[in-house]
């Protein structure tokens, strides 16, 4: 089962989402306040298995409404995902990966950990 960590920054609070064997598989933006922080986990939680796949790597790409995972090559030449809201803000996103089929497992992965994901914070 999947685990979302919460954890303190210098400018505020963010989460990664951890597979079952403890790899990042998506990080959030830093949140001001905890309570933005949680209500990001929640949309990832339900944004993360209606969501589809556009692939904008892909020459003739179909655009899709979001929510929605969207593939995209970043400046390295490695692929990326990054998770949209149904209002169109990113709620988390992915890191490099050398080949598309690494990019699209780890989007698999969100799909199948984000709604059953624990939530660790922090000790206060």
């Amino acid at each position: 089962m999947g685990k979302f960590t919460v954890k303190k920054t210098n400018t505020g609070i963010k989460f990664d989402l951890k597979a079952a064997n403890g790899e990042i598989i998506a990080t959030s933006e830093v949140y001001k306040s905890k309570a933005s922080c949680q209500n990001g986990i929640k949309s990832v939680q339900k944004n993360a298995v209606v969501a589809e796949i556009e692939d904008t790597t892909e020459k003739d790409f179909t655009a899709v409404k979001h929510p929605k995972f969207q593939v995209y090559l970043d400046k390295k030449g490695e692929y990326r995902f990054r998770l949209t809201a149904s209002n169109g803000q990113i709620i988390a996103v992915g890191e490099g990966y050398k080949a598309k089929a690494g990019c699209l497992n780890g989007i698999k992965s969100i799909k199948k950990n984000a709604p059953t994901a624990t939530i660790v914070e922090p000790k206060a």
